[in-house]
Order: structure tokens, then C-alpha cells, then sequence
């Protein structure tokens, strides 16, 4: 069973940047996937990007695509979501999942989400 846990959400200003990390642990397979979703107040959940982590490829939601960066470190079986030129539509609930597959089409085990504010 893997298991991920979010962090580094917070308050941050328009305009600046934040960095999320994913955290994965437990029985891990050879060939997975990390995503990152969003779910703004009142709005249904969206997939922001998605990173394989055995050969890094890479996908992310085109909208996010010239601000936002995915990125991993194997050593540390960590995933990052470095957020850049914030606005406060990106104020949402991040959350990361786990897709056994590799394939970024089906997530089988989801964290418990961190919270992002972006002030105007």
C-alpha cells in the first residue's frame, strides 16, 4: 500500500510563488505515477499535472503549463509542485495521488490535501 502526505501550502501573495511537496512511502512499484490536483471553493476537482516516476515523463493541464512545474527526487521519493506568478484563482486544496500504473489516468491512493490561499 503506498501512502502520500502533502505539504508546503499556505498564504501566499499575487504574484509569488509556492513549492508543494509530495511525500510517498510504502510499497512503492516499479513503474507509478504522481499527480496533483486542485479543488478551488465551490468547484469541482482538476487535474493540475502528473509526472512518472521511473522515467520522468511528464504532463501537465496546458492553462498551468508556463507557471507551474512538476518535478521529482527518487532519492527522497518526493514530488514537487513548484507554483510560479501565483493568482488567487490558483486559491485551492492541492492534493497528490498515487496511480500504480504509471499512466496518470487512474489514481488508486490520494492524500488528505493541503491548502493554498493566494491574496489579491
Amino acid at each position: 500500500q503506498v501512502q502520500v502526505v502533502e505539504s508546503g501550502g499556505g498564504l501566499v501573495q499575487a504574484g509569488g510563488s509556492l513549492r508543494l511537496s509530495c511525500a510517498v512511502s510504502g510499497r512503492t512499484f516499479s513503474r507509478y505515477a504522481i499527480g496533483w490536483f486542485r479543488q478551488p471553493p465551490g468547484r469541482v476537482r482538476e487535474g493540475v499535472s502528473c509526472i512518472n516516476m521511473k522515467d520522468g515523463t511528464t504532463n501537465t493541464a496546458d492553462s498551468l503549463k508556463d507557471r507551474f512545474i512538476i518535478s521529482k527526487d527518487n532519492t527522497k521519493n518526493t514530488v514537487y509542485l513548484q507554483m510560479n506568478r501565483m493568482t488567487p484563482e490558483d486559491t485551492a486544496v492541492y492534493h497528490c495521488a498515487a496511480d500504480y500504473d504509471g499512466r496518470c489516468q487512474e489514481y488508486d491512493t490520494w492524500g488528505q490535501g493541503t491548502k493554498v490561499t493566494v491574496s489579491s
